[in-house]
């Protein structure tokens, strides 16, 4: 997906990573747990033939 940023603080280069997981909360709980720093919650994005597609922004390590 190629889109301008939301935010300025987002106008920076930056990586999409996909994660399968079986169960998006579980999997979203245990990052955060993990001292993952969401940016909000993951929400649906789409429903597809063979899994649902969601969506959730986080910072890595260095805060970006």
């Amino acid at each position: 997906m190629l889109s301008r940023p939301d935010k300025a603080e987002f106008d920076h280069p930056s990586s999409i990573l996909y994660f399968a997981v079986p169960d998006i909360k579980a999997a979203h709980g245990k990052m955060k747990e993990s001292g993952v720093q969401f940016e909000d919650e993951p929400h649906l994005i789409a429903k597809m033939p063979d899994h649902d597609l969601w969506l959730n922004s986080f910072r890595d390590s260095e805060g970006i």
